[in-house]
Parts: structure tokens; C-alpha cells; sequence
């Protein structure tokens, strides 16, 4: 999926959380949005997610060609994030269930196979608000890449999650984003996001920032 903003700006009241974004994410690139924390980065993200209608400018997404509306963006495109809520109510395998009921999972895997990349089918009859943070975090990042869409949405997504934890997110990236388009929010650059072709740094984009500072993509 590619995904082309023009001028683009989000203010909430008078204040522009940022503004004058003109970026290409290109398909099957992998880019990071960093800065410090409160800086814009999650608002960009659900921007770019449909969730959030730009104050300014335009947001366009395509694929192969095709343009896709803003108001079907949601069938092609995964969120995970540390905020995101899951059902608690529901023990792994009725929400492994019930998420890929309405999402397609990537062709040759099973719920066995997505139960085994989680790593603690042992709770596997466990309600989730019995689950650590970590384990809640790893589940939110299994339904995103596991499910099959062109489009990944990651916002801080080692939150929650000790060195063994970072090293098997980083493994899921390098099994899962193959010909697929990601953007992670991130101000964790070297650990969470070495692996992205481009950034953004959003603090570039406030009013009174600096001149835009793109990282250029690694050819």
C-alpha cells in the first residue's frame, strides 16, 4: 500500500499538533515516526489510520494503482498499540477467534501456529485481564501481523516488553513485513525501528520547527 500526504496538518482547537507534512510512505517499506513523547507522533499515526481527518491537506492511499477511500481504509490495515484495549472478558482462544473472524489470517498459519508465536499457550485458559502487560502486548502484536493486510500501524511497540520480548518482536517484523507497507511510532529509534527504510521526525513539522529533516530511504 502506498500511502501519500500533501501538506498535511492536525490541530486540536488552536493548537496544530503539526503541519506541512508532505510525505510518500512507499508500499512494502517499512518507515519510522519519531520524537519525544506528547510530540504528535500517535496522532499522526491515527491520521494516517482513518481515525483522525486532517485539519489541512490531504491524505491518499493506493493500491497496486488503485485509490482506496478514506471511510474502507480499516479492512486493509492492522493498529497495535499499548493503549489499544482488548476484550478481558474473553479467554486466548475465544479472542484468537474472534479477531480472525473478521480478519483474514496470513495464508499457512493456524490459531496452533499463532498460539505457538505467542509463546504461553499455558494461559491459553486464562481470561485476559489476567494477563501481565507484556503478555497483553505480545497478543495485540501477534493479531497485527498475523492478520493478512497490506498495511501495518505499530505505535510504541515494545512497550511492556523485557529484552527477550524485544528480540521476539524483532523477529516478528523480519517473518512478518515481507511486501508489506509498515510505520511504527517510535522514541526508541536503534531498538524498535533500525530496520526502517525511511523516517520522519515529527517535531519537524510543528510551526516554529526547523526545516524538515528526512531521513533519506537505504537503497
Amino acid at each position: 500500500m502506498k500511502i501519500t500526504l500533501t501538506d498535511t496538518g492536525k490541530k486540536f482547537g488552536s493548537e496544530w499538533i503539526f503541519r506541512n507534512l508532505t510525505h510518500t510512505f512507499e508500499s512494502g517499506c517499512a518507515c519510522a515516526i519519531l520524537g519525544k513523547n506528547g510530540s504528535g507522533k500517535s496522532t499522526l499515526l491515527q491520521l494516517i489510520s482513518g481515525n483522525l481527518h486532517p485539519s489541512e491537506g490531504t491524505v491518499r492511499y493506493h493500491i497496486d494503482g488503485r485509490e482506496i477511500g478514506t471511510d474502507s481504509i480499516f479492512r486493509y490495515l492492522m493498529i497495535a498499540a499499548p493503549y489499544l484495549e482488548l476484550i478481558e472478558e474473553f479467554t486466548l482462544e475465544e479472542m484468537l477467534r474472534f479477531h480472525f473472524s473478521f480478519k483474514r489470517m496470513v495464508p499457512g498459519h493456524s490459531l496452533a501456529t499463532v498460539r505457538d508465536l505467542l509463546g504461553f499457550s499455558p494461559a491459553a485458559g486464562k481470561i485476559l485481564s489476567q494477563f501481565s502487560s507484556g503478555m497483553k502486548q505480545r497478543l495485540r502484536l501477534v493479531l497485527a501481523f498475523l492478520s493478512d493486510v497490506p498495511l501495518l500501524l505499530l505505535d510504541e511497540p515494545t512497550t511492556n516488553l523485557d529484552r527477550p520480548g524485544m528480540e521476539w518482536y524483532l523477529g516478528l517484523v523480519s517473518d512478518f513485513r515481507r511486501q508489506r507497507t509498515v510505520i511504527i511510532c517510535s522514541n526508541l529509534e536503534k531498538e524498535e525501528t533500525a530496520f526502517c527504510e525511511s523516517k520522519i521526525f515529527i517535531g519537524d513539522f510543528k510551526p516554529s520547527g526547523k526545516k524538515p529533516n528526512f531521513a533519506p530511504p537505504i537503497v
